[in-house]
């Protein structure tokens, strides 16, 4: 265990100190394990975005335990993935104390004892330390300040359970290829394998999502290879249901990797789907799944704020803007966003945004719609961006979309699915 601790309190590190992606950290650690069992490469990964996720209380109690400042920081890295181990994990507390002791031993000797100290205090103080540590917000609800800050400014009472549920792991929801079958028969499919799922949506709109009682391997779903089924979480479903495609229309997908909602749409009708995103590699991602689903697209890597770089001046009946955001919305799958974010990130956001609605704006069809989307729950990033557009564009009207909550196009992240937003544009002559 305590190389697994040593790795998981390098990968954060590099996430805390280097502003390095999670994702990323933990695939090169993993590539450098390739020995390591499934059970131990799962535990990396379980230690690794854990401790990010409770970071803002895991400090709050180091910084109690320790008495003066930890000069050797690997040392102060293991302290918080252990503390993580002994609250949170279900691992024995003295196999936790001992493995890290001996991780301390093994990164430096000297400061060994104190490690056995700190988290010896730990558990003997242990319901005290929680209490004190959460008596400032970060301590209790894990998140930066200025996040806590934003979010009571903007909803008030709702925000603690907002806070809550970025903490919690995120639900595993199943999206099934229409094409090949519905959800009612894939269920049963599931059932014949022993996992369970419970079908989640909303009839108004046509959204049949399957929601698992407890994540699998994509390896154990029935048919996911032969492209029966998809992972998708049940707020970013919506989209292509939102949209409104129908067969036969040219449609686009700007910002489209790694291509969840491109499938989707294709699944949805049989359209001319042209499918951009601005990072060549994660492009790659996008022909991997249509690949899988034995679907088609035309895929161009290209800037969607400048289209003239790639647009061939066709106009597109539907276009989905699913644009670059802060990820609010998603951090209990992204532990590190709410870490590696600054408040002054989200107006760098909002004017990106900006720019792209009005560039996409452009290829749009007369009498055609264009849905705005995020992952974000900051209005910044979202009603205060699409009430600009409307200022600015006097041939755009905003459409009412059906949504699970009465939201305006705010989705808050819950037990069924992660924050987002939509807005529906028409483009029309009247105003």
């Amino acid at each position: 265990m305590h190389n697994i601790q040593i790795a998981a309190a390098q990968i954060v590190q590099q996430v805390l100190v280097d502003g390095r992606n999670l994702n990323q950290v933990l695939e090169e650690s993993l590539r450098r394990k390739a020995v390591w069992a499934p059970a131990q490469r799962a535990a990396l990964q379980d230690l690794s975005y854990g401790t990010l996720r409770f970071y803002g209380q895991l400090r709050a109690l180091l910084g109690l335990l320790l008495h003066k400042p930890m000069l050797d920081q690997r040392i102060y890295y293991v302290l918080l993935v252990a503390l993580y181990q002994l609250q949170y994990s279900k691992a024995a507390q003295h196999a936790v104390v001992d493995h890290a002791v001996r991780s301390a031993q093994l990164l430096n000797a000297k400061v060994s004892g104190l490690a056995n100290a700190v988290l010896r205090n730990f558990l003997r103080n242990q319901t005290t330390l929680l209490e004190q540590a959460a008596r400032a917000a970060e301590g209790r609800y894990s998140y930066p300040q200025w996040w806590i800050d934003e979010l009571q400014a903007q909803y008030g009472e709702r925000s603690a359970a907002i806070l809550e549920a970025g903490n919690r792991h995120p639900p595993m929801t199943l999206r099934v290829n229409r094409r090949r079958g519905t959800s009612a028969d894939y269920r049963a499919q599931l059932e014949e394998q022993d996992i369970a799922a419970r079908l989640i949506g909303d009839d108004l709109i046509g959204l049949d999502a399957l929601l698992l009682d407890k994540p699998v391997p994509v390896d154990k779903l029935p048919g996911f290879f032969d492209g029966l089924v998809s992972v998708q979480d049940a707020g970013a479903q919506y989209a292509a249901l939102l949209l409104d495609v129908h067969d036969g229309m040219r449609v686009l997908d700007a910002c489209a990797a790694p291509g969840g909602k491109t499938a989707h749409i294709l699944e949805s009708a049989a359209v001319q789907m042209v499918a951009v995103d601005k990072d060549e590699k994660r492009l790659q991602r996008v022909a991997e799944n249509l690949q899988r689903l034995d679907l088609g697209a035309q895929l161009l890597a290209g800037d969607a704020a400048n289209p003239e770089s790639w647009w061939d001046g066709k106009p597109f009946q539907r276009i989905l803007a699913d644009v670059p955001c802060s990820a609010s919305g998603v951090v209990r799958r992204h532990p590190d966003i709410k870490w590696l974010r600054r408040r002054a990130d989200i107006p760098g956001f909002a004017a990106q945004q900006l720019d792209i609605l009005r560039a996409l704006w452009r290829l749009l069809a007369q009498d055609g719609k264009l849905l705005y989307a995020t992952c974000s729950v900051f209005r910044q990033e979202n009603e205060q961006v699409v009430a600009a557009f409307l200022a600015q564009q006097p041939d755009a009207r905003r459409l009412p979309v059906v949504l699970p909550e009465d939201s305006d196009g705010q989705m808050l992240p819950n037990d069924q699915h992660d924050g987002f937003f939509y807005a529906l544009l028409h483009k029309s002559e009247d105003r």
